[in-house]
């Protein structure tokens, strides 16, 4: 879920712990930098993330958090048939597994998510993988 950025919780200004990954990896000195902020500049993940949110309360299901929403998302890709996300709790596992009850998401949903994908994300990443 993007080292939490999804979760849509942390700012410009969020500090991480030294011991923290998001706080010494950002530039991928230490091991992979795919696996901080999935490589993108923190930044941008931030503002991305912030207009995650939005797209989730203004277009997703509702009553449905954004974490929620990003795992049904993958879902709903052709090919896909489970999502192992992380959970640091039993409520988080439990909010995880909440997401395959949802219904798929609507196209509108899924076309802004690309435009914003499109926008801030793609050229962070698309050459990484």
């Amino acid at each position: 879920q993007n080292s939490g950025l999804l979760s849509g919780r942390y700012t410009e200004t969020t500090t991480f712990a030294p011991a923290d990954h998001r706080s010494y990896n950002r530039d991928g000195s230490a091991f992979d930098v795919g696996e901080t902020f999935s490589g993108v500049p923190y930044e941008v993940g931030v503002q991305a993330a912030r207009e995650f949110v939005t797209l989730c309360s203004e277009l997703g299901p509702q009553g449905a958090s954004p974490v929620q929403v990003a795992l049904r998302w993958i879902l709903d890709q052709v090919g896909v048939t489970t999502v192992i996300p992380g959970a640091r709790n039993s409520a988080q596992a439990r909010a995880n597994a909440a997401a395959g009850n949802l219904e798929p998401l609507s196209a509108q949903l899924h076309t802004a998510l690309e435009e914003l994908y499109d926008r801030l994300i793609r050229s962070h990443v698309h050459d990484r993988w």
